[in-house]
């Protein structure tokens, strides 16, 4: 039975509900955007491949992990005493705060700005705070204003120093040796198991359900650590490296990534292997542009000087596709047809039939569902990204190859984890506006519904699938060349960062550290200029916006509403 005090108000109810379909959307298209981009911009896996691993993983997240009690004014940034014996001011103040977040979310991930979520609700809380005149928790104190404006650059700058020595030290163990991919060889076990350490401490740490740090103790910690890394390493040595010999050394265009579980068996001349791979050996060449023209080198053309000494040399930049007998190129450039977009491919071929025509609707409605997934999101026909990604050295192949599987894993990890903690910021609000709606009492903690972790789960996802390619496009390789071994490492130093801040109090932004990550890899470039700082500056300007455009948005909107005039 509802109360009578908030009965009258099923209104608000609504326009919360709305809102925060489109909240949850663009949180998803914005935010997983973060976890996917550079094993997108790196090669490593295809849109399409993405959007699908998106929605199982933030609705794995957001159900399994998600936190089942939400703080419905996210981290006390506005204090609920000014709302005890008003539940519809508090329907109100939570239903337009999920409209502010809803549309500068929205607006931003159109624009390409990758911003904070969780940033964009607390905005949009400080906004209705104004606007009902509740208190401002401004002071140094954990999630207070003053802790998200000093985010913008502690984030940044702790992740841009960890990637740099990842990458650093990942550069000068294998990248930059003499043969590298013996090293790579030798070395990827090891890798691959202090990825898993770190990861599975990172998921444990940040699922919402789980004890904070000091909680969980040093020693269990440790533990974790200690466990996945001698288990990853197990199954380094005993799965993927006969894997990698069977496909890298041996070349054996047969193989494909599901014949891992095969292990020592790859070892044998012929292996029992089940759907063989049809076809030459070859591998994906992670430097293309969008003509096929690789200009990553050592560079600022990218192309070799043939009359260079032999120890200057390293492997050619301008192969269109990857020869699968040698890691050097042709220096030939042969520009190919670029990936054709989603209008081209879907709307074009049936744009002049009649709507009479099932084949004109059944063009239309795979461009309205596939076209999120198909659109050019590494590619940019930019000369100025094309002379950034020149300052780029460029590796071999073979080695890269190797550390896509590190990448893959860290990218699912961190999609978790931002399914399970961020599902909060668009649940939240609606949360707190339905169990008042049900109660009648004002309540800043409240039970959330399994069926509703469901839909946001699944609405997380979809705004990924629908139009996350706006973000993909704005990170990875538009601010630098990005490869699978630049990807690990951006993504391993950003979750470094998550931990270390989340034992020392400190406010960060998974989208902030993982922009901080990918500049601290570039850097190691040591070229100022294999950095597009444009791009930089245009999503810092985003970060800088989100807060009060959120707080303007639902600030105007709540006082709107209660001075509204009425009979």
């Amino acid at each position: 039975m509802i109360p009578a005090i908030t009965a009258k108000y099923d209104w608000i109810l609504a326009i919360t509900s709305m809102a925060f379909v489109f909240s949850a959307a663009s949180n998803g298209a914005n935010d997983v955007a973060n976890a996917y981009a550079t094993s997108v911009a790196a090669r490593t896996l295809k849109m399409w491949h993405v959007g699908i691993m998106a929605i199982i993983t933030e609705f794995v997240g957001a159900v399994a992990l998600g936190d089942r009690v939400t703080d419905t004014i996210k981290s006390g940034i506005i204090t609920p005493d000014r709302f005890i014996g008003n539940p519809g001011t508090f329907m109100l103040a939570m239903g337009c705060a999920e409209v502010g977040s809803a549309t500068w979310l929205t607006a931003a991930t159109f624009m390409g700005w990758p911003v904070s979520t969780t940033q964009t609700i607390v905005g949009a809380l400080i906004g209705v705070g104004f606007a009902t005149d509740a208190d401002i928790t401004w002071r140094w104190t954990g999630g207070s204003v003053s802790q998200v404006a000093a985010s913008w650059g502690i984030a940044p700058a702790i992740a841009c120093g960890f990637s740099a020595i990842i990458f650093g030290t990942l550069k000068y163990s294998v990248l930059e040796r003499e043969d590298p991919l013996k090293w790579a060889l030798r070395l990827i076990p090891w890798y691959m198991a202090f990825t898993g350490g770190i990861l599975a401490l990172f998921i444990t740490v940040e699922a919402p359900t789980a004890p904070s740090l000091e909680e969980f103790g040093g020693g269990k910690a440790a533990g974790i650590i200690l466990g996945c890394f001698f288990g990853c390493l197990l199954i380094g040595y005993v799965f993927f490296m006969p894997y990698f010999h069977r496909r890298l050394v041996q070349r054996d265009s047969r193989i494909r990534f599901y014949h891992v579980p095969l292990g020592p068996l790859l070892y044998k001349e012929n292996p029992p292997l089940y759907y063989p791979r049809q076809g030459e050996w070859a591998l994906t060449n992670h430097y293309e542009d969008a003509y096929g023209v690789v200009n990553a080198g050592g560079n600022r053309t990218g192309v070799q000087n043939p009359d260079a000494p032999a120890e200057e040399k390293g492997p050619k930049d301008t192969d269109v596709e990857r020869q699968p007998d040698s890691v050097t190129s042709s220096p030939e450039i042969v520009p190919k047809k670029r990936l054709i977009e989603p209008e081209e491919r879907f709307l074009d071929p049936v744009r002049e039939l009649s709507w009479l025509n099932p084949a004109k609707w059944w063009g239309y409605l795979k461009y309205c569902f596939l076209q999120g997934v198909t659109r050019d999101v590494i590619t940019h026909d930019s000369s100025l990204l094309r002379d950034i990604h020149s300052r780029a050295r460029r590796y071999d192949d073979r080695v890269e190859h190797m550390w896509t599987y590190c990448q893959v894993i860290s990218a699912i990890m961190m999609s978790i984890a931002h399914g399970s903690n961020d599902v909060a910021n668009a649940v939240g609000p609606w949360v707190g506006s339905y169990h008042t709606y049900r109660s009648g009492v004002v309540d800043t903690e409240a039970s959330t519904p399994v069926w509703f972790l469901v839909l946001a789960g699944l609405l997380l996802g979809g705004g990924f699938w629908f139009y996350g390619y706006h973000i993909m496009r704005a990170l990875g390789n538009k601010i630098t060349q990005m490869s699978p071994t630049r990807g690990f490492a951006t993504e391993l130093g950003a979750a470094i960062t998550v931990l270390l801040a989340s034992r020392l109090s400190l406010p960060v932004s998974t989208t902030q550290c993982l922009t901080g990550s990918a500049v601290g890899v570039a850097l190691m470039n040591y070229d100022l200029a294999a950095i597009n700082w444009r791009q930089i500056a245009f999503i810092f300007s985003g970060w800088i916006l989100t807060l009060p455009s959120a707080g303007l948005i639902s600030g105007l909107l709540c006082l709107m509403a209660l001075n509204t005039p009425h009979f």
